[in-house]
């Protein structure tokens, strides 16, 4: 515990969320979503409300078919086996942070998941820059092949 007359500890601390974590295509692409009978899009992260609710406003979704939920216990992540394990992010982002993935449900039951994960043994545990596999053209897809 620090006290006084002791130096402040140096630190790295976020004050904020990337703005290049974007919700790829979805906005856009809501006719889409809605033309393939999607009623809704969750988006949902390892976070606590408050930067899920900013992160909200920022990606200007007010009046779309797409919300944003928090897992700040990871319990959804732990219980989707989507915890992301890879020491990299884990070390950068703190631990039970989760993969990035997209999934569809009908009814509760879940009918397609695809997990973006690094490709060609490309150093992208996170899939960050491989997202191809969780983005709407490709579930779109594979949605439409049920």
């Amino acid at each position: 515990m620090v006290g006084v007359g002791d130096k402040f500890p140096d630190a790295n601390l976020h004050d904020q969320f990337p703005p290049d974590f974007k919700v790829p295509g979805y906005l856009a692409g809501q006719d889409k979503l809605k033309a393939a009978g999607i009623d809704e899009v969750l988006v949902y992260c390892v976070d606590n409300a408050a930067v899920m609710s900013a992160w909200a406003v920022d990606q200007k979704i007010a009046g779309s078919n797409i919300s944003f939920l928090g897992d700040p216990n990871s319990e959804l992540t732990s219980a989707l086996g989507m915890t992301l394990t890879n020491p990299g992010p884990v070390g950068k982002l703190g631990p039970n942070r989760c993969k990035r993935f997209a999934m569809y449900c009908d009814d509760g039951v879940i009918k397609v998941i695809q997990v973006s994960e690094n490709k060609g043994g490309a150093d992208d545990p996170a899939g960050d820059d491989f997202p191809e596999d969780s983005c709407i053209d490709n579930m779109l897809k594979l949605i439409s092949e049920l």
